[in-house]
């Protein structure tokens, strides 16, 4: 997964999957389960019922690739209590990260503060408004 733009996203099935599937198996599922194109880039993650198997896989532009970790000890959470829709739920490339390392996810914080409206604006900073700015 080296060298991935940041406007990558990524998609988590929304059940256990059988981790005996490899490219073309895990490509139907995103296909005829997610509803979503294999081809765009984005990448698709799978986990094993017993969850101590994952597998991610995307289209690099040249072909196929599968991403496929074990964990010695512990296990992966359960990706699929997530999803909200048999279309399965998006996460971040930060959490993708997170969770092959075998983190559990709690919730999402936001990253970044909101956008101020320029009546916030106003508001934080009337003096600005006098300077006719």
């Amino acid at each position: 997964m080296i060298g991935l733009p940041r406007g990558v996203t990524v998609y988590a099935f929304d059940e256990p999957c059988d981790m005996r599937k490899s490219f073309d198996t895990l490509a139907a599922l995103v296909t005829e389960r997610m509803k979503r194109a294999v081809i765009t880039g984005d990448l698709f993650l799978f986990v094993g019922r017993d969850r101590r198997r994952a597998k991610v896989l995307y289209f690099d532009g040249t072909g196929m690739c599968l991403f496929a970790k074990r964990l010695e000890k512990g296990l992966f959470s359960a990706a699929w209590k997530r999803a909200k829709s048999q279309r399965g739920f998006e996460m971040t490339l930060s959490e993708l990260a997170l969770f092959i390392e075998g983190s559990e996810m709690a919730t999402r914080m936001p990253l970044s503060p909101s956008l101020l409206s320029k009546a916030d604006l106003r508001a934080k900073f009337p003096e600005q408004e006098a300077l006719g700015s």
